[in-house]
């Protein structure tokens, strides 16, 4: 598996070979360097800390400053969970130079946060009537339950908080790497807005 982190850019566009334009989301880089392993006989599972960025020593907790003491100070500091008997070794370095056009990723990262939202935008209801003596049930919920339990179960679909939560996007493809800005873009959507901490690794 190659594992990358990373901050979202923005959204653009490529002509490629065929002369079709595909839209991509660029993704700056940054090396990370592998400052922890986890292992299943002291932690009960395997896993790779990653750090990348850079980041004041004031501006980290002295627990942190003590765990990544090796390796610097880093602005990002995240854990990717590994099963295979290929565990690289503390100290190593990824890069965007690992990855090459047409590999397939699996991103996260936090979508973009709509604050309270009705439930038509949040969970597609198509609302009220618009006719026979309705008049303001165009974005209502409708009814949320039986009059027999005389509660609300729990998972009902209602109004709320929408978006800023992790999300996972599979199957991503790479459309083109550039090592000199350390900038990978990749085809379609990415989650989160602008400078959004963006965890990119590949099926295997």
């Amino acid at each position: 598996m190659k594992f990358l982190l990373g901050e979202k850019r923005k959204m653009s566009q490529v002509f490629q070979e065929d002369g079709s334009v595909a839209p991509v989301t660029v993704i700056k880089t940054y090396p990370s360097t592998v400052v922890f392993i986890r292992e299943p006989e002291r932690d009960g599972y395997r896993a790779l800390q990653l750090g990348a960025g850079e980041r004041k020593d004031k501006n980290v907790s002295k627990a942190v400053r003590g765990h990544t003491k090796k390796y610097g100070t880093f602005r990002f500091l995240k854990e990717f969970r590994i099963n295979n008997d290929k565990v690289p070794t503390e100290g190593d370095v990824f890069d965007v130079t690992q990855f090459s056009p047409g590999d397939k990723l699996i991103i996260s990262s936090i979508s973009k946060g709509k604050g309270f939202q009705g439930v038509v935008k949040r969970h597609n209801f198509a609302g009220g009537p618009r006719s026979h003596g309705q008049k303001h049930s165009e974005r209502e919920p409708g009814s949320i339950g039986a009059t027999g339990p005389q509660r609300v179960f729990k998972g009902t679909k209602m109004a709320g908080r929408m978006g800023s939560i992790r999300t996972t996007v599979k199957n991503v493809t790479v459309v083109r790497v550039l090592p000199e800005e350390g900038h990978l873009l990749v085809k379609g959507a990415v989650p989160g807005r602008e400078g959004t901490l963006v965890e990119i690794k590949t099926k295997n």
